[in-house]
């Protein structure tokens, strides 16, 4: 991927690492467009940047996802990167009471609606790149976050067979597996002692400048090259 001269639409852009990569793709020389529920929340970043642009959107909703598309390929058909980084997390046990109806909505945001983004932007002729946002909790699980994890496992086999799928296209799929950082994700407070955004981003940035399409750190790193014995281990004492 070139890191520059781009147009790119970053989903859950406005917080976290989709915050972390607006503010890097900025200053690398490239358009941003951002989505989220929160307008206020769009707007603040939009006051920090003002080059970027904006859209409210409810990615949990199929409308929405739709209305996005129709959107963007009317206002700015030469957009050629997609981002899917939107997500959630939620902190639960199978016997809490509203268990269901959470992993539902997780499984929504962080699969589903990733899946139809995806099937609906490779209708853009101008695409030529799309990067997936997984989690080193792809390869081994933390039982406080159950749904979150196997979102994720889902997500990195889906980004592997759609890299394949997607070379007769000539577009290019590229994974970004981040571990824990500092940030608000499954609640404010719960990484407070993770690493910064900007360490990730910075190492990412390098990897992709390489013309690597796996980009790991840190943990994430780690797991990915871990043998079964290693993520064995590793799951026993992240679940003690």
């Amino acid at each position: 991927m070139k890191l520059s001269n781009n147009k790119i639409l970053i989903t859950g852009g406005a917080s976290g690492i989709g915050l972390g990569l607006t503010e890097r793709f900025i200053q690398e020389n490239n358009t941003v467009i951002i989505c989220g529920r929160r307008e206020t929340t769009l707007r603040e970043v939009k006051d920090r940047f003002s080059s970027v642009i904006t859209k409210v959107c409810d990615l949990s909703l199929e409308a929405d996802r739709i209305e996005l598309y129709n959107w963007v390929s009317e206002n700015h058909p030469e957009l050629n990167v997609l981002v899917n980084n939107a997500g959630i997390q939620n902190w639960m046990n199978i016997s809490d009471s509203e268990f269901y109806q959470k992993a539902a909505i997780e499984i929504n945001t962080n699969v589903t609606a990733q899946i139809h983004l995806t099937a609906l932007f490779i209708n853009l002729k101008s695409l030529n790149t799309i990067i997936n946002i997984t989690s080193g909790l792809a390869f081994v699980q933390l039982s406080k976050v159950p749904i979150y994890c196997a979102t994720k496992a889902f997500f990195h086999s889906f980004t592997l067979s759609l890299r394949h799928m997607l070379k007769s296209k000539n577009i290019e799929v590229i994974e970004m597996i981040p571990p824990a950082l500092n940030t608000d994700l499954g609640g404010k407070g719960l990484h407070d002692g993770q690493p910064p955004v900007s360490d990730f981003v910075n190492a990412v940035f390098q990897q992709m400048k390489e013309g690597k399409t796996e980009l790991t750190f840190g943990f994430s790193e780690m797991m990915a090259k871990a043998t079964p014995d290693i993520i064995s281990a590793t799951f026993n004492k992240m679940n003690p």
